[in-house]
């Protein structure tokens, strides 16, 4: 079973490299976040692998982690999931639900393959990242709580895979420092996210322009992980250049548990990917030129030189007797003061586009 997985995997990865290979213009990569939001339910899980499907992500992302690995018992909860759940319980407990076992993972991977998405999942520990290279997945993701972990940064590099990193909570130092421990230890092509990390993020600590200061100083690929309500701030991001656009998502913001307040429903995020696709269509090439659509246009805009009033063959043009006036398919009013001074070589009516 693990064999034919990591064949599927695979085949699969290659699908989706080829599929960008040659575009002209930037192909943003969506990763739709289903991270806890299947409720530890495989069904719930393959329900939210076909919608992401259908509003075209290119990947779907899960969470991998041992609770008790990741969590101690005594780790109170994040004020936006003390609003979702239970108050009483710990962080532990509250995780413990989430938890998805091997054959879990097994039976959602197979499901992504056989739907044609890429798999993805972000690992919270070491005994996590070991299970998910077990399934040869092709990049790892590593979250904003992991990155000042240094044994977990360096057991990522040492796959020698892609990554990407999400900087929610981090000083520009901290990113550095990751981004460094990540390259001396193996790490391929390494793509660093903007991120914030509060549960729905109030748009004015969103800083969109931090991704621009990572991109320049680091000289990395750069994206954007949003947990903002909406859908302006990712395809914002997609306006300034983010290569990876990863939002949360929900089959429904009703159900119980912690993240899925601040999820897109399914018929928004497909609203996202359809407006950022438009997006990357508007960008085009950065050369300046008339575009095919509006080529038509030119003669209809823009203006020629013509007679003002009736001129007789042997007078001279001046500015009495010329001016500037629609279409645009004569001689150009560019050439105005050649114009100037020359005599009609004949007879020209009110309004006639002038001859020479």
């Amino acid at each position: 079973m693990l064999q034919t997985l990591q064949e599927m995997l695979q085949r699969l990865a290659l699908l989706v490299s080829r599929s960008t290979d040659g575009e002209s213009m930037q192909k943003t990569y969506i990763i739709a976040e289903a991270g806890i939001n299947h409720n530890g339910c495989v069904e719930t899980a393959k329900k939210m692998i076909d919608a992401s499907v259908e509003f075209g992500a290119d990947a779907i992302k899960f969470q991998t982690f041992r609770a008790q690995e990741l969590i101690s018992s005594f780790a109170p909860k994040a004020e936006y999931q003390k609003n979702a759940t239970d108050k009483a319980e710990t962080q532990l407990e509250m995780i413990s639900r989430y938890e998805l076992n091997e054959t879990q993972h097994e039976a959602i991977i197979t499901y992504s393959v056989e739907r044609g998405i890429q798999f993805l999942s972000t690992a919270f520990d070491i005994s996590s990242i070991r299970l998910l290279e077990s399934y040869n997945i092709p990049l790892f993701k590593i979250p904003s709580g992991e990155i000042t972990n240094l044994p977990y940064l360096i057991e990522i590099a040492k796959l020698n895979k892609p990554v990407i990193l999400s900087t929610g909570m981090s000083t520009m130092e901290e990113v550095k420092t990751a981004v460094d421990i990540l390259n001396k230890n193996g790490a391929a092509e390494i793509t660093v996210l903007h991120c914030n990390t509060e549960y729905p993020t109030p748009y004015e600590d969103v800083n969109l322009n931090a991704m621009l200061t990572i991109k320049n100083e680091l000289r990395v690929k750069t994206g954007y992980s949003d947990h903002t309500l909406g859908i302006e701030i990712p395809i914002a991001a997609v306006a300034m250049g983010a290569e990876v656009i990863e939002k949360h998502f929900t089959l429904d913001r009703n159900m119980e548990g912690p993240d899925h307040k601040a999820s897109l429903e399914p018929e928004e995020f497909a609203a996202m990917v359809r407006a950022i696709r438009n997006t990357e269509i508007a960008l085009g090439s950065e050369v300046k030129k008339p575009s095919p659509s509006e080529m038509k246009n030119i003669v209809i805009a823009r203006k020629s030189i013509i007679a003002k009033s009736a001129i007789k063959k042997g007078e001279i043009f001046a500015e009495e007797n010329i001016t500037a006036k629609r279409p645009g398919n004569g001689i150009s009013p560019m050439k105005w003061f050649d114009i100037l001074g020359l005599t009609a070589v004949r007879d020209f009516n009110q309004d006639e586009m002038i001859e020479i």
